[in-house]
């Protein structure tokens, strides 16, 4: 599990779910329903309060696993959407066929309602589609990697770590502010091309190089057979290896040894 993966709309999602389980032991009315909460009417609690919390907790799970699992044939987190959906649902219904809602009843209502709005607007609002855990401080020069920082997002290093070798974010000269995936680092003397004999941009499939690289957003990593079910999804403040281009895309290796397809390049940080 990847809880960098999380995003600001999953982040809603668990506020939200967190206040209707808190609104399930407020009062549920007024008069004679004062002294009763969800947890006197199990009908109420199943389908409006519990409801909506597994719905969540499943949409936050699979947020954070590297692989889609199915429930009844749906995605997992379409299955805990379709959950969040049904819990505001009836929680309308409730109260509208309640003769006085409580505060129970009606922060209940808000809650699912705000709980199902996030999990449906999550993939569809970019505003929504940010980290929920920003990236690591960036790394010191010679610093172990995965510890603390240079200029710029996902910069690995700016100068040569003496004793690391081929695959070590920054085991190479980089150029000062990071590389996107694409570019070709300025040569010393000024020339495009570098010294005599040098190779073609570093995005040229002829000439390509393994490199770490990081995302600016979570992105989804396919299957190398062509499934259309992602098999990982790459977070924010992670480093992770390209180790052959295809067209645009490239064949990504994340840090447990899974390879994959990313075929959303656009904005990659190169190490």
């Amino acid at each position: 599990m990847n809880i960098r993966s999380l995003t600001r709309g999953d982040g809603v999602v668990i506020g939200a779910a967190v206040l209707l389980f808190i609104a399930s032991f407020l009062s549920l009315g007024a008069s004679e329903y004062a002294s009763l909460n969800a947890w006197d009417v199990l009908a109420t609690l199943m389908s409006t309060y519990l409801a909506g919390v597994i719905g969540a907790a499943i949409v936050v799970l699979s947020r954070m696993l590297p692989q889609q699992r199915k429930v009844a044939g749906l995605d997992l987190a379409q299955f805990g959407v379709a959950l969040t959906i049904f819990a505001a649902w009836t929680a309308f219904w409730t109260i509208i066929g309640s003769p006085s809602a409580g505060a129970g009843l009606i922060i209940g209502l808000l809650a699912t309602l705000i709980l199902a709005g996030g999990a449906v607007a999550t993939p569809l609002v970019p505003a929504l589609k940010v980290a929920l855990v920003g990236a690591p401080k960036p790394q010191p020069a010679g610093a172990p990697y995965g510890a603390g920082p240079n200029p710029g997002y996902g910069y690995p290093g700016a100068q040569q770590q003496a004793g690391h070798g081929y695959g070590y974010p920054g085991g190479q000269q980089q150029p000062q502010g990071g590389q996107t995936y694409g570019q070709q680092a300025p040569a010393a003397d000024g020339t495009a091309g570098g010294p005599a004999g040098a190779t073609q941009a570093a995005g040229s499939p002829a000439d390509f190089a393994p490199f770490w690289f990081a995302v600016p957003v979570a992105r989804p990593l396919y299957g190398e057979d062509g499934s259309p079910a992602p098999i990982a999804e790459l977070a924010p403040g992670t480093w992770y290896l390209a180790v052959e281009q295809r067209g645009q895309a490239l064949i990504a290796q994340t840090q447990d040894g899974r390879r994959g397809v990313l075929q959303d390049t656009t904005g990659i940080q190169r190490g």
